[in-house]
């Protein structure tokens, strides 16, 4: 035990602990955020899809070959297929 008699050993072990618990600490703020980052890119992700319908059907209805009770379903069809939907849940 004389090397807990040593201030420098002691230090070394205070500054050992102090990095791993600082690590684990931005560890799990960086799980946190990507976590947060995943989640918005799928809100991001259903919106464009959203928007890549509404623009499909308007050039459907622009060319005439869309109908009245058409109106909708590219948008719900490309919305639905989010990417976080096929995602297996843990």
């Amino acid at each position: 035990m004389s090397f807990l008699r040593n201030p420098a050993s002691i230090l070394g072990a205070l500054n050992l602990s102090a990095i791993a618990g600082s690590t684990y600490h931005l560890r799990s703020h960086h799980i946190y955020n990507l976590g947060e980052f995943e989640a918005r890119l799928d809100e991001i992700e259903g919106t464009l899809r959203g928007h890549i319908g509404l623009i499909e059907e308007s050039l459907d209805r622009l060319e005439g070959k869309a109908t009245e009770a058409d109106r909708g379903k590219k948008m719900d069809e490309y919305y639905g297929k989010r990417g976080r939907d096929d995602k297996k849940t843990k």
